[in-house]
């Protein structure tokens, strides 16, 4: 069964039930009502028959016995009737009544004083009956009236409410019909979008997410997610693109330098042990852009827990390494106590970067100025300023500025410290210092 048929199976249940005992409810109320009347005529005549000069036996014309005499006492409609008995269980009825009504031990007990008044439903001669029995003038007397137009309604009634309820269902059936087609278009929409993104792989694929429901913000967060697929999944093709690209190079020349040392031709003085040279550096470069790639898509998962992290702990030890791969560069640092959260490893590689490319761009001789305060590093180096052009892409990956050609690097260092600073909700901001050089600031703002 379908989530729709299901829903609609729901809604008609619910309504059914409501229905039902809402008719139960009218059924008995109303039921209530009509005996309520009858047995107030009851008592009302009951009363009239105890006050004088009320009831009394008379004989009958032929002196066979007597019978109930009502006096002027009121008189009763079609299929009404009146019986005493007496405490020796002898009973009396009206002149002419032709039904005489049964005697149990309750008349007995109310006759002989030792119960009060009570009303019973009974079948006499066929007909139902409901009758009030009352101590009165030392007999129990006995009224009684026909039920049949009180059983005709109540039986009117039932059909009614059945038929009401039947409808009642019947629509209710429809309307939830209608209304999980209406509340499941949101659920459809979703489904038809999710089976074209999986027929297709086409990721921009969106529905309409108008409204504030939860299906409508079910919809947003599958849009919202998509939109996360389709950015990894640009982002993942543009660093494979990137990579193939930057590794052409390196590879090509890597090639073309072992095809000259592996063939039998006689190279200059000097030559082989350049291109052995050669090729060391250029192993080294492709490692490094190795390294750097594996770093990258490291980054975009969440390998380890984050925890507290020094921020001047974690500059004065990488400031330390690049003083040893530098020395030709001098740092000078101002390092505050400060906290930050997040996964060391990548703090520190962060941290790195931004040293190493200041310490690239130095003259020899140069200063670089490291400060720490307030979960952010400064790094501050005296070399060539980063031209205007440039600084909006010197984080991208694989970028270099037409000055950097000659330089070593792959193109990734920056682009590592962006997505660390984004990845721990900060940001790295670069920016041309006063006085020549340039200046990188890596916030650190909170948690992964």
């Amino acid at each position: 069964m379908s989530f729709r048929a299901r829903l609609a199976l729901v809604a008609a249940a619910a309504v059914a039930l409501a229905v039902l005992a809402a008719s139960v409810v009218v059924y008995f109320v109303v039921r209530g009502q009509l005996y309520g009347d009858l047995d107030a005529r009851l008592t009302e005549q009951a009363v009239a028959l105890a006050q004088p000069p009320g009831m009394h036996l008379e004989p009958y014309p032929n002196g066979n016995g007597f019978y109930l005499d009502l006096g002027h006492g009121p008189g009763f409609e079609s299929g009404g009737y009146v019986q005493a008995v007496a405490a020796n269980g002898k009973s009396y009825s009206t002149f002419g009544q032709s039904v005489a009504l049964p005697v149990d031990k309750r008349v007995l007990d109310v006759a002989n004083g030792k119960k009060n008044q009570f009303k019973t439903d009974m079948t006499v001669a066929g007909t139902r009956l409901r009758v009030l029995t009352v101590p009165a003038r030392g007999f129990a007397v006995q009224i009684a009236r026909n039920l049949g137009e009180v059983d005709h309604t109540l039986s009117r009634i039932r059909l009614f409410l059945i038929l009401i309820a039947g409808g009642g269902i019947a629509v209710a059936a429809a309307l939830g019909l209608a209304v999980s087609r209406a509340a499941l278009a949101p659920v459809r929409r979703l489904t038809t979008a999710t089976e074209k993104v999986t027929e297709t792989g086409d990721l921009s694929e969106r529905i309409d997410a108008g409204g504030r429901d939860e299906l409508s913000r079910l919809a947003g967060s599958f849009n919202t997610m998509l939109g996360a697929l389709e950015e990894s999944t640009r982002a993942q093709r543009q660093l494979v693109a990137d990579a193939s690209h930057e590794l052409r190079t390196p590879l090509t020349s890597l090639r073309t330098n072992i095809e000259v040392l592996a063939s039998e031709r006689t190279l200059p003085a000097g030559e082989r042990e350049r291109l052995l040279t050669d090729v060391v550096d250029q192993l080294s470069e492709m490692t490094t852009l190795i390294a750097e790639l594996i770093e990258l898509a490291r980054g975009e998962q969440q390998l380890y827990e984050p925890e507290d992290v020094r921020l001047d702990v974690v500059a004065a030890d990488a400031v330390e390494r690049t003083r040893r791969n530098r020395p030709g560069v001098t740092f000078t640092t101002e390092l505050k106590e400060s906290l930050v959260h997040g996964v060391p490893a990548t703090i520190e590689r962060a941290v790195a970067n931004l040293l190493d490319n200041a310490a690239k761009w130095s003259p020899p001789g140069g200063k670089v100025e490291v400060k720490v305060q307030d979960g952010a590093i400064v790094v501050r180096d005296h070399g060539p300023s980063i031209d205007e052009a440039d600084l909006p892409y010197v984080f991208d990956r694989f970028y270099r500025a037409s000055s950097a050609r000659g330089l070593p690097g792959s193109g990734l260092g920056l682009a590592i410290v962006r997505q660390v600073a984004e990845a721990h909700g900060g940001e790295v901001v670069a920016e041309r210092a006063e006085g020549g050089g340039t200046r990188m600031t890596l916030r650190l703002d909170g948690p992964l």
